[in-house]
């Protein structure tokens, strides 16, 4: 799936490490290690991986980077969860805006991927890709397709699906809401939003 290589252009913005000093930003919605706050959450950033939906490697890093109050309630998720004997898998939270640019230019499809001009709420840190793993066994649970299926049947509204499938679904949705304050994405059952951290700018810098 989307064999093509980036433009050379596009690949050079890739490595270079923008002057940017993410500890200078302001105290809740600066970007900060997810497992700072976070030890044992499981992390699958296919970005940093040829395993994803362009089939190529963006990220130089498998860290996590996510605005600190985005993180804060993040965790108290991953508390409940915990106590269920759940936790939390994470796939994408900050990416750089140019990998926005890189993903419209091969899929420009804004229900799927945002337009660079305006901006992933990924590229503020205050998105997050998620799933549901048991804790005893490192399995993801059932849910209704793979992480960046982009049809139907990934969204919210799709219940054309076994009813443990709808349950683990359901049961992501309501402590990332309920508990989390996060804000679900319909067309995508993984992605969830937080309100504050979307005030901030748009970053594009490369961690290494």
């Amino acid at each position: 799936m989307y064999e093509r290589t980036f433009p050379m252009r596009h690949a050079l913005i890739l490595l270079v490490v923008l002057p940017l000093c993410v500890s200078a930003q302001s105290a809740p919605n600066e970007l900060i290690n997810l497992r700072e706050l976070i030890p044992d959450i499981v992390l699958d950033l296919r970005y940093a991986t040829v395993n994803n939906f362009l089939s190529q490697k963006l990220y130089t890093t498998d860290e996590a980077l996510f605005a600190r109050s985005a993180a804060v309630r993040l965790k108290i998720v991953q508390d409940s969860l915990r106590a269920r004997g759940l936790g939390l898998k994470v796939y994408d939270a900050y990416r750089p805006r140019a990998v926005q640019y890189l993903m419209w230019e091969i899929f420009p499809n804004s229900t799927y991927v945002a337009d660079p001009t305006t901006g992933s709420s990924h590229n503020r840190g205050g998105a997050i890709d998620c799933s549901l793993i048991d804790l005893a066994t490192g399995q993801e649970l059932a849910m209704p397709t793979a992480f960046d299926h982009f049809g139907p049947e990934a969204s919210h509204a799709y219940t054309n699906l076994p009813p443990e499938v709808i349950a683990n679904r359901a049961l992501l949705k309501d402590l990332m809401e309920r508990v989390g304050g996060f804000a679900p994405y319909e067309s995508e059952w993984w992605h969830y939003s937080y309100s504050s951290a979307l005030s901030n700018p748009l970053f594009d810098f490369q961690l290494k």
